[in-house]
């Protein structure tokens, strides 16, 4: 995983532009992710979800005040990826993914962190820590 200032998905790679950041702000700014999944051979051809937490630094969800009140910062999202008939049975199959998201109200001056789990699993190295800057006096 990567925090980048945007990136896509073409081809099965991922396009990253501005990455490898972990200082943003103050001001609300656009940012992205960027992922590289290996998925285990025989983990193939079936779905798998996808969910990203924005945490702070007590490790509490994010919340921000949406149309229907206030929210926790959350995305979601599903992957399957088929067996290559060119690759050696057990090799793990490389899914990208890429999410893009608008700027986000963060306070200035505070730690974050994007926590990612899959199919309710997580780890700790995923997890992308970052840092907003404080407001110029």
């Amino acid at each position: 995983m990567l925090l980048c200032d945007s990136a896509q998905v073409a081809d099965g790679k991922l396009f990253v532009l501005g990455g490898g950041w972990s200082l943003t702000g103050p001001d609300p700014m656009p940012s992205a992710i960027a992922m590289k999944i290996d998925v285990g051979w025989y983990e193939a051809d079936q779905a798998h979800h996808w969910e990203l937490y924005l945490e702070d630094a007590d490790g509490r969800p994010v919340m921000i005040e949406g149309p229907e009140g206030s929210q926790p910062v959350e995305v979601r999202g599903e992957f399957n990826v088929a067996r290559p008939q060119t690759v050696p049975e057990g090799t793990p199959i490389d899914v990208a993914l890429a999410v893009n998201i608008g700027p986000l109200p963060l306070t200035p001056g505070n730690r974050y962190a994007w926590r990612l789990t899959i199919d309710g699993n997580t780890d700790e190295q995923w997890a992308l820590g970052f840092t907003t800057r404080p407001q110029p006096v």
